[in-house]
C-alpha cells in the first residue's frame, strides 16, 4: 500500500524560504554588545599612515566594520591622523581579528590588543 503525497494546487509554486539578510561573519550591534559581556574584549587599533587619503580610510572603515557609521569612521580616522593610532572597535578576539584583516585588505595598518 502506498501513501498519497500532497501536491501543490495547479498553477501555484511551492514557497521557498529565504536566507537571512546578514552574512554569518557580520554581527549586529546588539550581538557585539552581548558577546563583549561574556568574552574578553580586544581593541582593533588603526595606525596612521601617509600613503592613503582620508576618504579612503573612512570608506575602508565603514566597509570593514558593519556597525560603524560614516561620522564615527571620520572621528576614528582623525584621531589616528592626529595621535598616530585610534581604537576602531572593542569586540571578542575572533571578531577583532576579522575586522583587523578586513581593514588591512584596504592597505591600512590595523592591529589588535587586549582591551
Amino acid at each position: 500500500m502506498t501513501k498519497a503525497v500532497p501536491r501543490a494546487a495547479a498553477g501555484t509554486e511551492p514557497r521557498l524560504q529565504t536566507a537571512p539578510t546578514t552574512r554569518p561573519d557580520e554581527l549586529t550591534a546588539g550581538e557585539q554588545e552581548l558577546l563583549t559581556r561574556f568574552l574578553p574584549g580586544y581593541r582593533v587599533v588603526l595606525h596612521n599612515d601617509d600613503k592613503n587619503s582620508m576618504d579612503h580610510v573612512v570608506s575602508a572603515l565603514v566597509k570593514s566594520v558593519p556597525s560603524l557609521e560614516t561620522e564615527e569612521a571620520v572621528r576614528i580616522m582623525l584621531e589616528a591622523h592626529n595621535n598616530g593610532k585610534a581604537t576602531v572597535v572593542v569586540v571578542p578576539k575572533e571578531a577583532a581579528e576579522l575586522y583587523a584583516q578586513r581593514i588591512q585588505t584596504f592597505g591600512l595598518t590595523a592591529t589588535i590588543e587586549p582591551a
